[in-house]
């Protein structure tokens, strides 16, 4: 068999629009559809997506117990708790910086690093 032998299939707009009425109607699932005219459920997810009919798409649903939601909650809270502290940490940086470089300027050094060599503050 050659490489090109590949049968490319084209399907009709209304041949489309039968499989999404179909499912709509509840007669046959998406994998009965799908042996039914053989097709590739990708195929079949790809004209949901064209033809905007999320309805038509698997939904997920996520079942989870009071002990992970209440876990979850704790984590969000501590993630914030650590975002604030980051944030407040950073801005102390940029003040101490911000006092370097007026004391520098007022007595009299070139930069900042002049300065901390003199006190010997590490950079």
């Amino acid at each position: 068999m050659y490489r090109n032998d590949k049968v490319i299939r084209r399907y009709s707009e209304p041949f489309k629009l039968k499989i999404l009425a179909e499912l709509t109607t509840g007669k046959h699932t998406k994998s009965e559809l799908c042996k039914l005219y053989s097709i590739a459920p990708t195929t079949v997810n790809e004209w949901i997506k064209k033809y905007n009919r999320k309805d038509l798409m698997n939904t997920r649903v996520k079942v989870e117990t009071k002990d992970e939601i209440s876990r979850i909650k704790t984590l969000q809270k501590e993630i914030e708790q650590l975002k604030k502290l980051l944030l407040k940490k950073d801005l102390d940086a940029m003040v101490l910086d911000s006092y370097l470089e007026v004391a520098a300027e007022d007595l009299g050094y070139k930069s900042v690093n002049e300065l901390k060599k003199k006190l010997s503050i590490k950079p």
